[in-house]
């Protein structure tokens, strides 16, 4: 995915912004990632994904524009597919 691509659908909050703000804020628990414009308090889709960006922001990882992160689809159409069918199942654990 791209540095641009939202994660959080809900409320547009794009990958570029989650990963400023973990870096910036240095949130101590995952759940403090939500502080940033609302990301995950919607759907629930982009949780684990914001968990992820927590867990690798405390592991001081940087990422630039092309890498990609660890557990996250290649491209954002990938992402959206994925999301669409999370939200079609009602099933939490139906994640990509």
């Amino acid at each position: 995915m791209k540095l641009d691509d939202w994660i959080c659908y809900c409320y547009h909050v794009p990958l570029r912004k989650l990963l400023l703000f973990a870096r910036r804020e240095k949130p101590l628990r995952a759940s403090q990632m939500s502080q940033c414009l609302g990301a995950g308090t919607g759907c629930g889709w982009c949780i684990p994904i914001l968990k992820k960006i927590h867990a690798e922001s405390t592991a001081e990882a940087t990422f630039e524009e092309g890498q990609s992160v660890p557990g996250l689809p290649e491209t954002a159409e990938e992402y959206a597919q994925a999301r669409r069918r999370y939200l079609a199942s009602g099933d939490e654990k139906n994640q990509f």
